[in-house]
């Protein structure tokens, strides 16, 4: 099975049930043509590195998922451009080292320096 990711940008203006409902539309879309979600992260709002349509903040997300061939991809990424709600997003599809990068970000193991520390003193004890 092929794994992919794709990340978007939500309009920040909308209420919290439309930009959760925004997500949950895209997984469904997902399951629904075969597609099985592997993660859903929302990183919650963030400063833009430039404005888009008038806005400097975005809510995050990344959907991580699996799929045989990815055909409906194309049909997803229409359906996100015609979609007001979406500001930007980007599909991309992960190799070995993405997919392994991704698991060990969910279990802790990156991203956590002053556990890294602490390892590293406990094994020179």
């Amino acid at each position: 099975m092929r794994q992919f990711e794709v990340t978007f940008i939500v309009d920040p203006v909308l209420s919290d049930d439309e930009i959760k409902s925004a997500a949950k539309n895209y997984s469904d879309m997902i399951v629904h043509e075969g597609g099985k979600i592997v993660h859903l992260d929302e990183m919650g709002l963030r400063q833009l590195a430039y404005p888009i349509n008038k806005r400097n903040t975005g809510v995050y997300f990344s959907l991580e998922f699996q799929s045989e061939s990815g055909a409906f991809i194309p049909k997803m990424e229409l359906s996100m451009k015609r979609d007001e709600r979406i500001l930007r997003f980007l599909t991309v599809r992960l190799d070995k080292y993405g997919v392994k990068y991704n698991e060990d970000k969910r279990n802790g193991l990156i991203g956590k320096r002053k556990d890294w520390k602490k390892k590293k003193a406990e094994d020179e004890v």
